[in-house]
């Protein structure tokens, strides 16, 4: 089953079966969702050689009948989008500058069942703007291959939508842990917490409920293992 299959059927037991014959005819959620994994294709920029920078921040406008229709479902469909284009990143090896964000507006001007994308590759701390990508972060955290930049205030870590770095790992709860991410660009101070898991976490061999992390520093949650690395390291 694709990720277009699997996004139509979760999201119809959002509405208890009624969401197609609610959008039967109009723009469909699997259509935006197809529509933003394109964009990630189209707005890829090379970080690396095998490691390339993707828009985060997306807004999508729709005619004013799809807009009614969709407004009621949108935070539930977001939720399920956002988590399956983070999977597609992280297999086509795709890194986003901060928090996957989709914003719906609606636009007199569209007909209905037609829809517009417009994106950007925006930085985690708010107004900072775009920002080159080598100097999005001075460190990363390398989960699976993929390197998140580590930005001011942090991210939730876990299995759930409710975070940011989401791993679909079942030795993982749904809000693992929380890393915290503070002084300045060329002196960060990192820590990582435990947010009441079930299986907790290992620093460096060392099961704790908080530590400081630093270049180097390894994680284990659940069965997956995360890496603090400087983002042009190929090692």
């Amino acid at each position: 089953m694709g990720i277009f299959d699997n996004i139509e059927r979760r999201l119809e037991g959002v509405v208890n079966g009624g969401f197609a014959r609610a959008f039967k005819g109009d723009v469909q959620p699997v259509e935006i969702a197809a529509r933003l994994e394109r964009e990630l294709d189209a707005e890829a920029r090379p970080l690396s050689r095998d490691r390339k920078l993707v828009p985060n921040d997306f807004t999508v406008g729709l005619s004013r009948h799809d807009y009614d229709r969709l407004f009621p479902y949108s935070r539930r469909i977001t939720e399920e989008i956002v988590g399956q284009l983070r999977d597609y990143a992280a297999s086509a090896g795709y890194l986003f500058n901060g928090p996957v964000t989709i914003d719906y507006l609606p636009d007199d001007a569209l007909p209905t069942g037609r829809f517009t994308v417009e994106s950007l590759a925006a930085p985690a701390s708010e107004g900072a703007g775009p920002i080159p990508a080598r100097q999005a972060a001075a460190l990363v955290l390398e989960v699976n291959g993929v390197r998140h930049p580590l930005l001011p205030p942090g991210f939730v870590i876990g299995r759930g939508s409710e975070a940011e770095l989401r791993i679909q790992d079942p030795g993982i709860s749904r809000a693992h842990a929380r890393v915290l991410v503070g002084g300045t660009a060329s002196e960060p101070e990192l820590s990582i917490e435990d947010l009441g898991s079930t299986n907790g976490i290992t620093v460096d061999g060392t099961r704790v409920t908080r530590a400081h992390l630093a270049v180097g520093s390894r994680i284990q949650i659940g069965n997956t293992r995360l890496l603090v690395r400087t983002p042009v390291s190929d090692d």
